[in-house]
């Protein structure tokens, strides 16, 4: 009897003990490394959000262009909430960034920050006065960074149909511990 019991507790004991830890080391290690301490000074963390934001909006432009193009009917839509077209969606999970498209009727949005509104508003003089408009990083406050680039101009048209002037502007915030988390220390710039 004494050995069925003790039999018992050792297959109860083997079967207890199960390889789950084993499983979860790799998790472990990268949350591990993505909890280190990183010193990233802020024109490196301004380089980084310069070189994502072309690397995004040109990615998001093409991606809206085209599905734009596969339903003309929904692209007031998809101008609205970028995120519905699946690539984008995609993006703002893979980089933690917010994207959206602005026009000349947010430059009264109170959902915008107050740097935000008065950049939107130099664009619009820029667009008024048919000066060339270019891309342009911004922090917004201690947690946030912003990147703007005017749209494609088939984007303007399609979105942006009824105004004038007609244009729009892709802006891209990026939350700044959502960067440090994902950003290659190594390929930092000095």
């Amino acid at each position: 009897m004494n050995r069925i019991i003790s039999c018992l507790a050792l297959c109860f004991c083997l079967y207890s003990c199960n390889n789950k830890r084993l499983e979860n080391t790799k998790e472990l290690s990268t949350e591990i490394k993505s909890s280190k301490i990183v010193r990233v000074t802020n024109t490196q963390l301004i380089y980084t959000v310069d070189e994502w934001g072309k690397k995004i909006s040109k990615l998001s432009q093409k991606s809206l262009l085209e599905a734009m193009a596969k339903d003309p009917e929904h692209a007031k839509e998809l101008c609205a909430d970028p995120a519905r077209v699946a690539i984008i969606g995609a993006l703002e999970k893979e980089y933690g960034v917010k994207i959206s498209l602005l026009s000349a009727s947010d430059t009264s949005n109170i959902n915008l920050n107050k740097k935000e509104q008065e950049l939107l508003q130099a664009y619009l003089y820029s667009a008024k006065s048919s000066a060339p408009l270019s891309d342009n990083v911004q922090p917004l406050n201690d947690t946030t960074v912003v990147y703007n680039v005017p749209a494609d101009l088939l984007i303007c048209k399609t979105c942006m149909s009824d105004k004038t002037p007609s244009f729009a502007l892709w802006r891209l915030l990026f939350d700044k511990k959502e960067i440090l988390r994902k950003v290659d220390v190594k390929k930092l710039k000095d």
